[in-house]
């Protein structure tokens, strides 16, 4: 564990790769692998998974095109501390080391308790900082916005729509910051398996760790004492203590015959006091309870492991997470009842649909899910009790998130794929029908609506290095104002994040 003055905060983010000579090779022949060693494995390790820099890994590199990347490589990021190199490699070698770092590992790498361990970072333990904010603001309204543009996210004041303090984060934040000690704290994950505990009260972060190389998102215990890390690489949940992020446990993901899996998601089922765990390699869904998490590396952990039809990619929750209703991206939908440790019905659900974005409410006196679809122009609406699609409402092309508020007549969902990104559908929660189709911004992504504490104002993100935050009336769907912010992403209320809103991803 590293102790670090508050004042040394942070991160020296270098993208791709680091200062050096030039090295002479053949004409027509070019070793990609030396040039890595020579030039990149000091700030992202010899291995690619990272160092000071991020990991050079093509689950880690998804944000990125290849494309994009050799203009990194020749131009640096002005977001980092990555130089340009188009006057020291030529295009070939660029070309070269782009497809090196594009192609995957041969062999699962390792993360355990040592590297954890190493890399933990405690900036302030939460007895030293104050138990007051630094300033005023109803805190249940606040948002934490995301801005993909130059990593960095703002904390906003959901009455006056004002920035109350800008911080920097990791590289590639994935899978949405968790809230606890009643929105006091907000917990980050990157995609490089960094995860940060920032004090909102203090506007100061509290401690880091990295907890994996490639890492899907995290869930924080109802009591905040837990934090359960999903990783894709490798093929493992750490287990964390939601103080100061404090390795306790590494729990490899295996089944009965020694075959290992990616962890698609985790989830915190507080009514149930447990973590849900849904993998992409293995037909299982493991459920862990919150009591039954070891303090030491020494005590088995206990898992619950349900056998279903087939892995899950994406999944959702009911409201009293009893049930989870899951899908593959081959297709296959159904519904788990977490009580029973089984799946009670399949559901016809084409194309993929993005149930990890999926909402819930009351439709003519009984409980429906609408979800997107990120393959299909469409929004799919289940009834939750016979389980049937009772409407497909068509759309302008695939969309990902998709939102609304329970006192809101309304739900909102993009057309974040295709020709029509700039689209945003407004869905009439009585008639299931579209009454308006928003474009803010013409040619710009616009994406991921969320709403403050009382539902009365939805917020909506212009997806652009240039963009902004549009704040509508979500009654009379009149814009009433705009926040200019570097290419926001996820904004993430406190009270509805808390409160498990029906209208927001849990």
């Amino acid at each position: 564990m590293i102790k670090a003055a508050a004042g040394n905060l942070f991160f020296i983010l270098v993208f791709m790769l680091h200062c050096g000579n030039s090295v002479a090779v053949e004409p027509n022949k070019v070793d990609a692998e030396f040039l890595y060693k020579k030039y990149c494995s000091e700030c992202h390790g010899a291995d690619r998974l990272g160092a000071m820099g991020p990991a050079l890994l093509p689950q880690n590199l998804k944000r990125l095109k290849e494309k994009e990347a050799i203009s990194v490589i020749e131009n640096g990021s002005p977001a980092t501390q990555m130089p340009a190199f188009h006057d020291r490699l030529r295009k070939a070698e660029i070309q070269s080391l782009v497809e090196y770092i594009y192609t995957p590992l041969e062999y699962v790498p390792e993360w355990g308790m040592e590297q954890i361990s190493t890399s933990h970072i405690v900036y302030h333990l939460p007895e030293e900082l104050p138990d007051k904010p630094l300033f005023s603001a109803d805190l249940q309204n606040l948002f934490v916005v995301v801005e993909l543009a130059d990593h960095h996210a703002t904390l906003l004041d959901g009455d006056t729509f004002t920035p109350i303090y800008r911080f920097p984060t990791r590289f590639a934040l994935h899978g949405g910051p968790k809230y606890s000690n009643g929105g006091r704290y907000v917990f980050f994950a990157s995609r490089d398996g960094w995860i940060s505990k920032f004090d909102i009260y203090n506007l100061k972060y509290v401690a880091e760790i990295r907890a994996g190389i490639n890492t899907r998102n995290i869930a924080v215990s109802s009591d905040g004492r837990y934090v359960l890390v999903a990783n894709y690489l490798p093929h493992t949940l750490t287990v964390l203590d939601g103080r100061d992020l404090t390795p306790l446990k590494v729990i490899p993901v295996t089944d009965d015959n020694g075959h290992s899996s990616r962890v698609s998601a985790v989830y915190s089922a507080e009514p149930r006091k447990s973590f849900i765990v849904a993998l992409k390699d293995m037909a299982e869904v493991w459920e862990v309870s919150y009591s039954a998490i070891a303090s030491t590396t020494q005590t088995p952990l206990p898992i619950r492991r349900i056998k279903i039809d087939s892995y899950l990619d994406d999944f959702f929750l009911n409201q009293n997470y009893s049930l989870i209703i899951g899908t593959s991206r081959s297709g296959s939908s159904q519904v788990v009842d977490l009580n029973l440790g089984r799946v009670v019905h399949r559901l016809d659900l084409p194309g993929m649909p993005h149930l990890g974005s999926g909402i819930t409410w009351q439709y003519q006196g009984r409980p429906v899910l609408a979800t997107p679809n990120m393959k299909e122009g469409m929004v799919s609406i289940i009834d939750m009790t016979t389980w049937k699609t009772i409407k497909r409402i068509d759309t302008l092309g695939p969309g990902f998130f998709m939102r609304s508020h329970e006192n809101s007549p309304y739900a909102w969902v993009d057309v974040f794929f295709g020709p029509n990104r700039d689209a945003m559908h407004v869905i009439d929660k009585r008639t299931l029908k579209i009454v308006k189709t928003l474009r803010p911004v013409p040619g710009k992504v616009s994406a991921h609506i969320e709403f403050t504490k009382d539902g009365s104002r939805a917020l909506l993100s212009i997806w652009d290095k240039e963009g902004a935050l549009i704040v509508y009336d979500s009654h009379t769907l009149k814009e009433l104002k705009r926040i200019p912010m570097r290419k926001p992403s996820g904004k993430y209320n406190v009270h509805n994040k808390l409160t498990r809103s029906s209208g927001t991803s849990h």
